[in-house]
């Protein structure tokens, strides 16, 4: 799985708890946001039509339809996708540096 905090990636062995946290970052595992059925776009922006309303995305809850997602997020703090962005930057730049 795909941490929504920090996009780093997750080994999971067996089933996520309620009270496990990202080893990288410590963001809360079994939460909506790291759930395959999130949807911004839906109705309690769950896919999952029995789930029951969560206020809070980001913190655990007891969802029993709670599924691991295996996305990239759209928007992560650090991880891959913040190195790649500097390396492009770097690149950029270089395109315009006087030799």
């Amino acid at each position: 799985m795909v941490c929504h905090n920090c996009g780093r990636e997750i080994k999971v062995i067996g089933k996520i708890m309620r009270a496990d946290e990202c080893p990288h970052c410590e963001s809360d595992l079994h939460c909506c946001k790291n759930c395959r059925f999130f949807d911004p776009g839906r109705n309690n922006q769950c896919s999952e039509t029995q789930a029951e309303y969560v206020r809070d995305k980001l913190k655990a809850n007891f969802c029993d339809y709670f599924e691991p997602n295996n996305r990239v997020p759209l928007t992560s703090r650090g991880g891959a996708q913040s190195v790649q962005r500097d390396d492009v930057r770097k690149a950029f730049d270089n395109l315009f540096k006087k030799k």
